[in-house]
């Protein structure tokens, strides 16, 4: 059934590599990406506003279910906000350390050593707050967005690609709940924040959790 909507095509932009270079190149990213690891502990130095914008547009090429492109990425490097938003984000973390999360979820979280207290949010210096478009504007009519979740989450997984590979550590925080992020970004109500993304780079005696990677035969399955 037609909708009547123009569709358009144009010749794909896709280069073909030989099987080799494919082996290589999927070895050397494997490896650049073992090396990424979430960091709390974040140096105050600055990080070029035009590496965000690099970072966030890859992020914003992600394929998206109809592709309607259901995000919007609120980047912060203003101090004050930045302040606004460690006071109110450390407000729902201690209900949430206090009993909110129950037993069973703080003893999950226990390994990696976390509390309450959010100083990166403030030493990093860029905050990127990802939101998630649960309806669009179509031609002056409300316009329903299908797959955001899943759409939102492959984008988020391109950020933080881009972000490593450029040089930069991340950590993707999650307070909860996140509602003031929409307030204190200015955001409408067809908006839910999803991920607070902390971005800059690691203290120069930054540690990090021991954790151990699943091995191939835990994740995948051959048929």
């Amino acid at each position: 059934m037609s909708t009547g909507l123009e569709y358009r095509t144009h010749p794909l932009d896709f280069q073909r590599v030989t099987i080799n270079t494919m082996q290589q190149t999927a070895a050397a990213f494997r490896g650049a990406m073992a090396r990424r690891r979430t960091v709390r502990d974040f140096s105050s130095d600055p990080v070029p506003r035009s590496v965000i914008e690099d970072c966030i547009m890859t992020a914003s090429g992600a394929p998206s279910g109809a592709n309607q492109q259901p995000w919007h990425f609120v980047a912060i490097s203003d101090p004050d906000i930045k302040t606004r938003i460690r006071a109110a984000a450390e407000e729902e973390e201690r209900a949430f350390y206090a009993g909110r999360a129950g037993q069973e979820w703080l003893e999950a979280l226990a390994h990696l050593g976390t509390d309450d207290c959010k100083p990166f949010l403030e030493d990093a210096p860029w905050l990127i707050v990802v939101f998630a478009q649960r309806w669009g504007d179509a031609n002056g009519k409300k316009a329903k967005h299908y797959y955001v979740p899943e759409s939102v989450g492959i984008a988020c997984g391109f950020l933080i690609t881009a972000l490593h590979q450029c040089g930069l550590a991340s950590l993707t925080h999650t307070p909860a709940p996140m509602s003031f992020l929409t307030e204190i970004c200015g955001r409408p109500a067809s908006e839910k924040p999803v991920i607070l993304m902390v971005v800059g780079q690691p203290k120069t005696d930054a540690h990090v959790p021991v954790i151990d990677k699943k091995r191939a035969s835990d994740v995948i399955t051959w048929l």
